[in-house]
């Protein structure tokens, strides 16, 4: 499998929030971004709920031609390159830290409320919503980093 590149990260503070895009992140082992709101279970899909639903990850291509930015779309890490759904039930390398797949991540319409669009985000990317990960070692990600699935056969 190829290797991918992080073309972009997004974090936020409250899930009331805009995503802010940035150049570098903490990922903390077993809690989601640094400054994110899931890594203190905040988030809409973890609330109250410690290490659940840390990380998403979504594939940059899908967005061209769309109304949608990285940062409309509430997920963490953009990446070209590779092939996320591959990556599920399996360990991966991203910058410093270690990634497991966890599960594919549904798109829904809250995106699309945010950006203020009347484009369906759940529409938009049906079959193309991301992957859901979880740190499994933590370490700095910045964009531009490798994306370095297993081996074949793993």
């Amino acid at each position: 499998m190829a290797k991918g590149t992080i073309v972009g990260l997004c974090i936020s503070e409250t899930m009331f929030v805009s995503m802010a895009e940035v150049d570098s992140v903490m990922a903390l082992e077993g809690k989601g971004l640094e400054g994110d709101r899931y890594s203190r279970a905040e988030g809409r899909f973890n609330r109250d709920r410690a290490g659940h639903r840390q990380v998403t990850l979504m594939n940059a291509r899908f967005f061209e031609d769309t109304a949608f930015t990285f940062s409309d779309s509430r997920r963490n890490v953009f990446v070209e390159g590779v092939e996320l759904m591959w990556l599920i039930g399996r360990e991966f390398q991203i910058g410093d830290a270690t990634f497991e797949g966890v599960s594919y991540c549904d798109p829904c319409n809250l995106p699309s409320k945010r950006a203020g669009t009347e484009d369906s985000f759940m529409k938009t990317f049906e079959d193309c919503g991301g992957l859901i990960a979880r740190i499994v070692h933590g370490g700095l990600l910045t964009v531009g980093d490798a994306v370095i699935p297993p081996p074949k056969g793993y």
